[in-house]
């Protein structure tokens, strides 16, 4: 099984998953981002498109990949990744489904306010303009589909234990 958290950029995706891991009895941490670390190092490069995601390998290889992995070690694999276009959610999530993987995707919510405080105070990345820039994309997908697709946890006011907490309890049910 694969546990999606999808969620705005800044929302608390990678430190939430980490700890939704320690409460799956044999889980990973698998980060798509890594996917498209590896497309943006191929030399020379790829045409430009403003996001790895963009580029049409990217998704069938994060499907592939964690296709793999799940194949190589069972388990369930956490995957925090921001995914704010339908159809690269439906292609990722059909892939998945093709090879006869449940997918429980999840989105971390938290009101634009509070999303700009926390990627202002961010210690570890700073106050990142790539993420704000990406508030107002991720506020239209949650208003136009992302919210029917997953499971909202409202981490506004919960620490990030509480939404792994949360959402560890909902992917056994």
């Amino acid at each position: 099984m694969i546990v999606w958290l999808n969620g705005a950029h800044g929302v608390g995706k990678t430190t939430t998953s980490t700890l939704v891991q320690e409460l799956i009895p044999g889980s990973r941490v698998f980060d798509a981002e890594k996917v498209g670390e590896t497309l943006m190092d191929v030399r020379p490069g790829l045409p430009e498109m403003g996001n790895f995601q963009h580029w049409p390998p990217w998704r069938p290889l994060v499907v592939e990949t964690a296709r793999r992995i799940l194949e190589y070690t069972g388990g369930t694999l956490v995957m925090p990744m921001t995914v704010l276009v339908e159809s690269y959610w439906r292609e990722i999530s059909g892939g998945l489904a093709l090879h006869g993987i449940p997918v429980r995707h999840f989105v971390l919510h938290a009101d634009q306010d509070t999303l700009r405080r926390r990627i202002q105070e961010d210690t570890e990345l700073g106050a990142s303009t790539f993420r704000m820039s990406h508030l107002d994309p991720y506020a239209e997908a949650f208003d136009t589909w992302l919210r029917e697709e997953a499971d909202v946890v409202d981490t506004t006011d919960l620490s990030p234990a509480e939404a792994a907490q949360l959402i560890a309890s909902a992917a056994s049910d």
